[in-house]
């Protein structure tokens, strides 16, 4: 009776811990929110973090150069994966605004329009994030200067950005993404290093999670 009594207990013992492990073997997607998964074809946006800025240096550890108080981004979901994994996105529109310059010789900021979107995006479990313009293209962006010899254009381009994704603030960071002047007046830094972060990262209102 007594080995009969343990093998019950140990038999209902199993059955109990059934339910709980079930659904942690069941992951959802890579990019989810209190609601959910993230479906295809939703839209992401984010702004800028609070009390951050854009910046376009003229180098990693530098001062001069571009600093917008104004950025966000949209972006569309292409594809996500159920987690690990790598969810892919469409980066169509990132905008620049309440730009100002310290540069010599410079005296502001007339536009800075970014080029060659969408751009393709992929956000990874680990929370790495790529961005690579269309093959053949690269991620540019165009600088228009006021100067003291009138407005001038910089064109800047890279081959891509990697960036960081964080469930601390629903972020996306940017830091030191080298750029190289391909034309423009000696008034624009000869390079730049992009440095932005974006939160919180939203689908509507409500914050993306990365898994």
């Amino acid at each position: 009776m007594r080995i009969r009594s343990l093998l019950a207990v140990a038999g209902t013992a199993v059955v109990l811990t059934l339910p709980a492990v079930t659904p942690a073997s069941a992951a959802g997607a890579v990019l989810t929110t209190a609601n959910g998964d993230v479906a295809v074809g939703d839209v992401l946006n984010a702004s800028l973090a609070s009390g951050t800025a854009a910046t376009l240096y003229n180098s990693t550890t530098g001062t001069s150069g571009i600093s917008c108080a104004t950025s966000g981004f949209t972006a569309t979901v292409v594809d996500n994966p159920t987690a690990p994994g790598t969810a892919t996105e469409s980066l169509t529109a990132q905008t620049f605004s309440n730009c100002t310059s310290n540069v010599l010789g410079v005296t502001g900021v007339t536009s800075i329009t970014v080029n060659n979107l969408p751009w393709a995006t992929t956000v990874a479990s680990d929370g790495t994030v790529t961005v690579t313009p269309p093959s053949g293209s690269a991620v540019q962006t165009t600088v228009v200067l006021r100067t003291l010899l009138g407005s001038v254009t910089c064109v800047y381009q890279a081959s891509g950005l990697s960036g960081t994704a964080s469930n601390a603030d629903n972020s996306i960071a940017f830091t030191n993404q080298a750029f190289t002047r391909t034309s423009g007046s000696t008034l624009c830094p000869s390079a730049g290093y992009f440095t932005a972060k974006y939160a919180p990262v939203t689908d509507g209102s409500d914050a993306v999670v990365v898994n």
